[in-house]
């Protein structure tokens, strides 16, 4: 199972993100544990995770994240994010792993 943690401002409008990622991830057979977190509990929340995507309010933050992580960061896109477009989402943290 993959582990896919996503983190922002609050992490309330990114669990919206979360769960169109979760429904996408059913469709296709993926296995993945996804869940959002704000931006200041990265050390608790995505120190064991396989992919960090970042909400592009706090996208100004990416170099100081992924110094305090081993596993790939992005920023998600502000069009993806802002649609909430589950798939385009889970296809980058998906990518990121490396499948």
């Amino acid at each position: 199972m993959k582990k896919i943690v996503l983190l922002c401002a609050g992490g309330m409008s990114t669990s919206i993100l979360v769960n169109k990622m979760k429904d996408h991830a059913k469709t296709i057979g993926e296995e993945c544990d996804i869940a959002a977190y704000a931006v200041e509990s990265l050390k608790k929340t995505a120190a064991d995770a396989d992919a960090v995507l970042i909400g592009p309010q706090v996208g100004h933050r990416l170099s100081e994240i992924q110094s305090q992580l081993d596993c790939p960061v992005a920023v998600i896109d502000m069009v993806v994010y802002g649609m909430m477009d589950g798939k385009s989402a889970l296809n980058q943290a998906l990518k990121l792993i490396g499948d």
